[in-house]
């Protein structure tokens, strides 16, 4: 058998065991397995052959939490298990295929609200390992960890932007969603070609003009934002989930874990892992 089917198998071999351990984990994992392959079966016969390939990736994307598990000789808190696989869910199959991005307002908000508190509980815990294993000589005080843990959150949103920008300039996919807007102020619109801003208020259309003369009105009551807002906006909520997670994680710290809400959230490392799991027994972090 070849290391990649070995690798597979003790992935799953590892899935099971969590799963049989954690019976509130495995129920909202097995719940949203259904849906997802429900859904996918569903657009297979609509032949939209996007949607079953997003479908698949989030099959995919939910064993990362047991990923993450056995790489890391980590226990994570059934809650954040919980909320990563419902985060993978509501952005994946809510959001792109059933379109909750464009019918509820507010939708991408949250979930990058989410991501930047979930960004930051990961980096925590991260450095939280790194300060307590026998590889390193560190001593690092809380508010460290903490700036740590808000940088890392930080740096995935922006990375995450990255992307969002570059699949709609390679692919067109729209993945940052435009914002109607109804004033505009450029430079570029300054007639003597300087640097004097020209500001247009009170627009209530936009009229698109292709190269062979049509005219396209867009019909969108204002001038058509191309992404900005939507990245300062997306930059802007992840900023206040890493800030909320990072004060979390300062308690906790000071308080050496006594802290049971955010114990919920930071993963803990595992001082016995039963044989059969598939995971590595070895433990190399200090209690």
């Amino acid at each position: 058998m070849s290391n990649e089917k070995k690798g597979i198998r003790r992935v799953l071999s590892a899935a099971h065991h969590t799963l049989r351990r954690k019976q509130t984990v495995a129920a909202v994992y097995f719940t949203l397995r259904i849906l997802v392959i429900a859904t996918m079966v569903a657009q297979f016969f609509n032949g939209d052959f996007e949607s079953v390939f997003l479908c698949g990736l989030t099959l995919v994307l939910f064993l990362l939490p047991t990923v993450f598990e056995r790489a890391l000789m980590i226990d994570l808190p059934n809650t954040l298990e919980i909320i990563i696989m419902l985060f993978i869910f509501s952005a994946e199959i809510l959001g792109e295929i059933s379109a909750f991005y464009t019918t509820f307002k507010h939708w991408d908000t949250i979930l990058h609200t989410i991501n930047g508190f979930l960004c930051a509980a990961i980096g925590f815990a991260l450095v939280d390992m790194l300060n307590r294993t026998e590889k390193f000589s560190l001593s690092l005080s809380p508010v460290f960890m903490s700036i740590v843990a808000f940088c890392f959150s930080m740096t995935i949103g922006v990375l995450w932007e990255f992307f969002e920008c570059s699949m709609d300039q390679m692919l067109y996919l729209d993945m940052q969603k435009d914002t109607v807007v109804n004033t505009i102020s450029s430079v570029m619109l300054d007639p003597t070609g300087g640097n004097r801003r020209v500001i247009i208020p009170n627009i209530v259309e936009t009229i698109v003009v292709t190269a062979d003369g049509q005219e396209i009105p867009l019909g969108l009551g204002g001038y058509l934002d191309i992404g900005i807002l939507d990245t300062m906006k997306d930059l802007f909520v992840n900023f206040i989930g890493a800030v909320v997670f990072s004060f979390i994680g300062y308690f906790y710290v000071k308080s050496r874990g006594h802290g049971k809400f955010a114990r919920r959230f930071i993963p803990q490392v595992v001082d016995a892992i039963p044989e059969d799991s598939g995971l590595p027994v070895q433990n190399k972090f200090k209690k």
